[in-house]
């Protein structure tokens, strides 16, 4: 889904995001997404690890 916005569009979402939020949110909205990111990632990477374990017993 995302490979299909390209970049003209992808300039459009980050202009329309400063435009919303400001220049002094924009970092903190960002450290957010990859925090929350980070630890989705984080949590399905154990789910895998205990599925795992759970089958080779």
């Amino acid at each position: 889904m995302i490979s299909n916005i390209g970049i003209p569009g992808l300039i459009l979402v980050l202009v329309l995001a400063l435009i919303i939020f400001g220049p002094k949110k924009l970092p903190e909205l960002g450290r957010a997404v990859g925090q929350t990111l980070k630890e989705f990632k984080s949590s399905t990477k154990d789910l895998i690890l205990d599925e795992d374990e759970k089958s080779e017993k």
